[in-house]
């Protein structure tokens, strides 16, 4: 039965042609109609997004016009969506200073820019701060020019002389590290090309560690660069050669070791660098053992290692002295416990903190070095958010944390793990108004069809009726062990105020409660995390928080998948589907080694090249592959040229074999950032733009009134 279309236009939807080609996938082989939308310079367009074909082209933009001509009775809807969210933005804003020995590190926001400026102010002898704030690098100033700019991550030197930071202008994630001497405020003349974000700086503040992509877009090899070198050394520090690995870097608590991090999404090594010694080459901890992850810090004479190494499925942290670090030196200092799962852990030179979550909610744990006492730290209520924020100091007792629901916005505390005290450094608020205690939180269980409990928090206004009219926006993700957090965003007000019911499904593939929740939608267990979406969906009709046809689906990349199969297995429960950056190409995507992504992702999703039942899963859910003559309800697909992760071609393509196969549904909305990467328009006014599109799509396709 065709849906009623509320989406009515005069222009003509975009048809791509069907162009048939096949390829080999193993034993089998894939016939794929609108494989052309995929460039065969796609390497080229990663750098250079002006370089996509014209014919390509000519179709992105034909479904960017259709797209605006099917929301054009939204645009006034969509331009005091801005003004809402924009008004709920401290315009003039800075985030809590963090000292490090002679300056305190901080960003500022400034009313009308798009970007932060980062910014230092002396510590003086007391402690305190001197008046003066000196701006160290404006990201305005620098994205001046560029039709897309982000500003990545950055780091001073130990001796606060060299700021180094990354910039994308392209939005395919190959950076550029820069220098910038912070005594003279001028940018040095050397520049790095094809990296990653990840930078850090050794002891010595002249060698910097870097991360080089190569023409794959892949994270290959650790570099080191020294400032001020007339040559540098060409050669690796260390090169990964397995496809199927990512390289990160870090550093330990008390700074004494750079680390460098090889892993997929199963397993990890870590080498480390000793960071006064810059000649030295880098220590292994302990061989990559398939299956067995670990993340090491350090301190005194010992590191300590986050691991789920012999069947500790939710993590135990160890011990290991730094001259003999491999496994057989382990010692447990908090071993597991099934159901707690251990998130994160940052030390201090007497103290252990860590980050554990059990049954979907957050707490952090300090530990006392010295006699192994222990205490703990929680949020209020049922449904919040918990976070380590960053530091510098080491040798202190405080730490500092952060925490909101979702609906009380952000507090940052400075905390005394000694005298177990806390002092609040920052409260955010919300400047055009907000009343926390007009909205109700709430996590309640939905029964998957396996029995399993899936927890699902949810927020709405004290005065909306629960029964069954409210429409309702059900957010999920569900992949990488990934957990959406129960946050506040000033933004989603616009939603609530209208009446919506806000809810999160904590469904399978995700950590909510333990690393066990996330391998059992892992690989051949993928379907069970679009079972508990729609089994969560239909506990929320069942409940009366909305009903058939008026909850919007709502997910981002591997979310998009989880929005594209559930859009498939149970259309007539959901009014609007969002799906941005979707990954819904599955089954192409992963018999297709030469992507950036594939091989790291096949412990995630399986090697159908390999393994016939991976690809016999894959086949049965990919949202592209399972698409059918169904009554679909609207869709409003995002998509970005410049896009490494979810590639431009994925959501195309999939739009396509929609109008294709289920033209009495829809419609299918396809917007194409054209300057742009995964994450979309960058800059703290242009991407409220594209959230504004969403949510009045939302709005719309709830059959709610546009204002």
């Amino acid at each position: 039965m065709a849906r009623t279309n509320s989406f009515q236009t005069d222009m003509p939807a975009p048809v791509a042609p069907r162009r048939p080609q096949t390829r080999r996938c193993g034993a089998h082989t894939i016939e794929d109609a609108y494989a052309w939308l995929r460039a065969e310079n796609w390497r080229e367009v990663l750098r250079d997004p002006k370089a996509l074909p014209s014919a390509i082209r000519s179709h992105l933009l034909a479904e960017n016009a259709y797209c605006q001509a099917a929301l054009a009775d939204t645009v006034p809807l969509q331009r005091t969506l801005v003004a809402e969210m924009r008004a709920r933005l401290r315009e003039n804003d800075s985030s809590v200073p963090a000292e490090d020995g002679r300056y305190a590190y901080f960003d500022i926001e400034r009313e009308g820019c798009e970007h932060p400026l980062h910014a230092r102010r002396a510590v003086l002898a007391d402690g305190s701060l001197d008046e003066e704030t000196h701006i160290v690098l404006d990201a305005n100033a620098l994205a001046a020019g560029h039709d897309y700019f982000r500003l990545g991550a950055l780091a001073h030197s130990p001796n606060d002389r060299y700021l180094a930071y990354a910039v994308d202008t392209q939005g395919s994630e190959f950076f550029e590290i820069r220098f910038r001497d912070m005594q003279t405020g001028a940018d040095l003349p050397e520049c790095i090309h094809s990296a990653t974000e990840d930078l850090q700086w050794a002891a010595d503040s002249r060698t910097l560690y870097w991360v080089w992509r190569d023409d794959e877009n892949r994270p290959r090899e650790v570099r080191r660069h020294v400032v001020g070198a007339k040559t540098q050394d060409p050669a690796p520090l260390y090169r990964e050669e397995d496809d199927g690995f990512f390289l990160g870097l870090g550093q330990t608590s008390d700074r004494r070791f750079i680390l460098i991090e090889a892993h997929n999404h199963s397993t990890s090594e870590v080498r480390c660098l000793d960071s006064h010694a810059t000649s030295a080459a880098p220590m292994l901890i302990a061989p990559r053992q398939e299956g067995v992850e670990y993340h090491a810090d350090h301190a005194g004479t010992n590191f300590y290692i986050l691991t789920n190494a012999d069947g500790a499925e939710d993590f135990k942290i160890v011990t290991a002295p730094e001259t003999a670090p491999q496994r057989a030196n382990w010692r447990d200092l908090v071993g597991a416990k099934p159901g707690v799962l251990r998130l994160q852990q940052r030390l201090f030179e007497n103290f252990h903190v860590r980050l554990e979550r059990e049954n979907a909610v957050p707490r952090l744990v300090i530990r006392d070095l010295r006699d192994g006492s222990e205490h703990s730290l929680k949020g209020e209520g049922a449904v919040y958010d918990l976070t380590l924020e960053p530091l510098y100091d080491f040798a202190t007792t405080r730490m500092r944390y952060a925490t909101s629901s979702l609906a009380a916005p952000e507090q940052i505390f400075d905390y005394d793990m000694a005298s177990r005290t806390a002092v609040l450094r920052k409260r955010a608020d919300v400047p055009s108004g907000h009343d926390p205690d007009a909205y109700i939180t709430r996590r309640l269980y939905a029964t998957a069809p396996d029995g399993a409990q899936v927890p699902v928090s949810l927020v709405h206004r004290k005065d909306v009726r629960l029964d069954g009219t409210a429409p309702l926006l059900l957010y999920g993700y569900g992949s990488y062990g990934i957990t959406v957090e129960a946050s506040f965003s000033a933004k989603r007000l616009s939603l609530l105020e209208r009446g919506f019911v806000y809810a999160i499904a904590h469904v399978r593939g995700g950590q909510a409660r333990g690393h066990a929740w996330y391998t059992a939608a892992k690989g051949k267990g993928k379907p069970k995390t679009f079972d508990d979406y729609i089994a969560v969906a239909r506990m929320l009709i069942a409940q009366r928080y909305s009903r058939a046809g008026r909850i919007i689906v709502m997910g981002r990349s591997a979310g998009g998948l989880l929005a594209g199969a559930v859009m498939n297995r149970a259309p007539e429960l959901f009014g609007g589907v969002i799906a941005g950056v979707p990954f819904v190409d599955v089954l192409n995507t992963m018999c297709d080694d030469s992507l950036p992504l594939t091989p790291p992702e096949w412990p995630e999703w399986g090697n159908p090249r390999e393994d016939e039942e991976a690809f016999d899963c894959i086949r049965r859910y990919s949202p592209y592959d399972n698409v059918r003559e169904a009554p679909y309800p609207p869709l409003l697909a995002t998509a970005g040229l410049a896009d490494p992760r979810v590639t431009y071609w994925e959501p195309a393509k999939w739009v396509a074999r929609l109008r294709h196969c289920a033209p009495q549904g829809g419609p299918y909305l396809l917007h194409t950032e054209m300057q742009a990467g995964h994450g979309g328009a960058n800059g703290r006014y242009e991407e409220l733009k594209p959230l504004a599109m969403e949510y009045a799509f939302a709005i719309k396709a709830a059959g709610l009134a546009l204002k």
